[in-house]
């Protein structure tokens, strides 16, 4: 089965890399990602609202941010990444995995 690929404006074929996963244990929800990407792919929450189990414990608690705001990303809207992996260039924890998705 092929991946999805796609053509440059020069003609070059490429195969685009889509967000598959983000490891809530490593981001510290600074929003670069966020930020980075205009397909509302990622939503930051709140800590609290989500159940991590044991993945809580490897938080990092040395952030730079208040406990007062403890927000996380999450994947909102993982479908509509276009695979551009601007996400994972701005991350200073490399919490995301991407990886070519085959035709469907």
């Amino acid at each position: 089965m092929s991946n999805i690929t796609g053509i440059t404006r020069g003609g070059t074929e490429f195969t685009p890399e889509f967000v598959t996963t983000l490891d809530q244990s490593k981001c510290i929800g600074c929003g670069r990602c966020f930020k980075s990407c205009s397909h509302d792919v990622f939503d930051l929450v709140d800590r609290d609202d989500l159940d991590l189990g044991d993945a809580e414990a490897d938080w990092d608690d040395d952030d730079g941010f208040s406990d007062d705001a403890a927000m996380v990303m999450t994947l909102k809207n993982p479908m509509d990444c276009i695979g551009c992996k601007a996400c994972i260039k701005v991350c200073p924890k490399a919490c995301m995995s991407h990886s070519p998705q085959p035709m469907p």
